[in-house]
């Protein structure tokens, strides 16, 4: 497929494209209508060659002549008027074409670049499709064990009966030989051979049965071992994801069910040995196999059983409060709820297992470390009726915590000392499952909370929970930003993409990442060897942190601009050295709309303009915040924004949104019904927002408070 039509059906990458062609140089119409003429063509050997290059100049414009008279005949007076314009600036390269062919050949290989992107995205995209793949072969996999798993539970329940059977006609045989009289030798010999060989088939299917029991519970160790270091493992991370905003799915209802199904089939094996414990006692005899490896067998089903009871108790619903930005931050005197969970769904306990909350169990050697109680309802039954898929749940809704009045950190305290916001707690639930004579005690505990004692506290603090959810899969690591890691660029972009995309079900594209990117480290060709510090993130003042102005954009978009962000209509994250570089290729009256800089919580828009001289000028308004954006609906603010021209006559310089789509088309669907002097918003345009241009001293009827200015 030639190179052209391959971008062509890059749709995601038509941004890209259209910013490349946005140049004279080499215009889109002449790349697409010769466009298999130019990619057959040798460009690197004409940009050394003058002689050669002066041939393909000619023949270039010859294949203008060509495209014009095809939309002459085809009436097409618009792309007559274009191609003329085209060959007409394409005469300034008589005297130099080695110039034009480096030039075309410069296009061609940021195409290519292009295409090599799309591809890396591609094969991105396939390896999570198989990965998706291979986890759904990996469950497909796992249900057939279990299936496996049940039907050699029913096979030997069926063994069970045979051995039992077996037994009862040996033991009845035996019982009545004993009773009987017999004085004829041979007749006594023929009885005590059948004997014999009744109890050795005995012996033998003893053997068998208990063979086939070390292999089902070989079988369930294998499962227990993928449950509990896979399965759970990866649920637990994805869990972690999901509080900060990963759409990852943290359903149980599958580790459930597999769950319970090696249980079951594991209780059942101890009744299996239960009634092997019963039929020794009724018949033994010498090198009675059940005497031997039975107590082992034993031992063994239940490490195995109790392993997988205590890993089955785990936390489903995260800590959090009603109002908070997120789960995990909690705030002493407020209330917050959590849920716990019980994998192993018995309905015969269901209301008779009490779990009970408690706060840190050890204070680490921290300067400083708080501790706190915990109030309320700390003591609730694990029931069916609190679930809506009918698991095994104690949901705690009502619980508080209250500082302790003395704390200061554990036994041996270091010079360790961290803020109010960097300090993590875990709150641990403990309780006792009993069932068939077997008693487990349970402990499941929360991922680490961070605990403030005011609301202006929570955004650093959400910023901390970030931080640990994206870098830490050790769970109870509560030292963690005593000496927190670097995040990958990979990682880093990835958490704040899952901000909007949870806000807004819209994350971040590359060219957004690669704004925040020249944010952070500066204009660099790409950041994919980069790495965030902490510090960098939440910390360094300049003159606020990154974490401060990315999150006051966040909260603005959602509260504000939800449905702007979530149809792309709000480029965002873009320096103002780049929109000056996009405005000024575009038409006048293109405008696009960039988050500020320096403003927190700040939007802003910017057009182009021709000044007197034909020159473009790109013009910015000072940024709207939630003060403005409280009053008027930002699409209002742009259907209605308006300079006074000469005469004072009111014009609105919002004419196409970038690249080219003309304003109504872009933002009617939002517009209320009645716009201009009709607008129920026209109050606040005509008595609240004005705005002085620094250099032309034109007045606009909205668009910022009075005081503002516009350049």
């Amino acid at each position: 497929m030639a190179q052209w039509e391959r971008l062509m059906q890059l749709h995601s990458y038509s941004q890209q494209l259209h910013e490349l062609y946005d140049r004279d140089a080499l215009p889109m119409d002449v790349r697409h209508y010769l466009s298999h003429w130019i990619e057959k063509q040798e460009w690197q050997r004409a940009a050394r060659d003058p002689d050669f290059a002066m041939v393909l100049f000619q023949v270039l414009l010859e294949n203008l002549d060509i495209q014009h008279s095809r939309f002459v005949q085809e009436e097409s007076f618009l792309m007559q008027h274009n191609i003329r314009r085209y060959k007409h600036n394409f005469q300034r390269y008589q005297d130099e074409p080695c110039v034009l062919a480096s030039t075309i050949l410069w296009f061609l290989e940021k195409e290519k670049e292009i295409l090599q992107s799309a591809e890396l995205d591609e094969q991105v995209q396939l390896l999570r499709v198989e990965q998706e793949a291979m986890e759904t072969t990996s469950q497909q996999d796992l249900e057939r064990r279990m299936a496996g798993l049940r039907n050699e539970v029913q096979c030997l329940e069926h063994t069970m009966i045979c051995l039992e059977e077996q037994q009862d006609e040996f033991d009845f045989k035996y019982q009545t030989h004993k009773m009987e009289a017999v004085a004829d030798e041979a007749v006594k010999k023929n009885q005590v051979q059948l004997l014999q060989h009744l109890v050795n088939r005995l012996n033998e299917c003893r053997k068998s049965t208990l063979s086939d029991i070390n292999k089902l519970l070989d079988k369930a160790d294998d499962l227990i071992d993928i449950l509990v270091k896979k399965e759970l493992v990866e649920w637990q991370r994805r869990q972690q994801k999901s509080c900060i905003g990963a759409p990852d799915n943290v359903c149980l209802d599958q580790l459930e069910k597999w769950f319970t199904c090696v249980a079951v089939c594991l209780f059942q094996v101890r009744e299996f040995l239960s009634k092997l414990e019963e039929l020794v006692g009724k018949v033994s005899y010498e090198n009675d196999p059940l005497k031997a490896q039975k107590p082992g067998l034993q031992k063994r089903a239940d490490a195995l059983l109790k392993n997988l009871l205590k890993s089955s108790f785990v936390v489903e619903t995260q800590p959090s409060m009603p109002q908070g930005k997120g789960p995990l931050v909690l705030r002493t005197n407020i209330q917050f709820s959590v849920k716990t969970r019980l994998l192993v769904k018995f309905p015969e306990l269901n209301h008779s297992m009490k779990v009970n909350v408690s706060m840190d169990r050890e204070a680490p050697q921290i300067k400083g470390y708080r501790r706190f109680n915990v109030f309320g309802t700390k003591s609730k039954a694990l029931n069916m009726a609190e679930s809506q898929s009918g698991g095994m749940v104690a949901d705690f809704r009502h619980l508080t915590l209250k500082e302790q009045k003395c704390g200061g950190g554990g036994k041996g305290v270091s010079d360790i000392s961290l803020s109010v916001t960097e300090e993590l707690h875990i709150i641990y639930f403990d309780t006792v499952f009993e069932l068939k004579g077997m008693s487990v005690d349970m402990l499941a505990s929360s991922l680490p909370v961070v605990i403030i004692s005011n609301s202006s506290q929570q955004q650093s603090a959400w910023a901390s929970i970030l931080w640990f959810n994206m870098l830490s899969q050790d769970t109870k690591d509560i030292r963690f930003f005593a000496g927190s890691p670097t995040a990958t660029w990979l990682q880093f972009g990835e958490m704040l993409s899952w901000q909007l995309l949870s806000a807004t079900k819209l994350g971040l594209n590359k060219d957004q990442l690669d704004m925040i990117g020249h944010r952070l480290f500066g204009k660099q060709q790409n950041y994919n060897t980069f790495k965030v510090a902490w510090s960098k993130f939440s910390k360094e003042n300049t003159p606020f942190t990154f974490w401060v102005w990315f999150d006051g954009i966040v909260v603005m978009v959602k509260s504000y601009l939800e449905d702007l962000w979530r149809d792309g209509l709000i480029m965002g994250f873009v320096t103002k050295g780049k929109e000056k570089a996009l405005l000024k290729k575009k038409q006048r009256g293109t405008f696009l709309l960039r988050f500020s800089e320096s403003v927190i919580g700040g939007i802003t828009f910017s057009w182009v303009e021709t000044t007197i001289t034909g020159e473009p000028e790109v013009k910015t308004v000072q940024p709207f915040t939630k003060d403005d954006l409280s009053q008027v609906p930002f699409h209002e603010i742009i259907r209605n924004f308006q300079i006074l021209e000469t005469d004072n006559v009111p014009e609105n310089p919002l004419l196409y949104l970038y690249p080219n789509i003309p304003k109504d088309e872009a933002f009617g669907k939002y517009y209320t019904e009645k716009g201009g002097e009709d607008s129920p918003y026209i109050k606040y345009f005509k008595t609240k927002w004005m705005f002085v241009s620094k250099e032309t001293k034109r007045q606009s009827s909205c668009g910022g408070f009075a005081s503002g200015t516009f350049s």
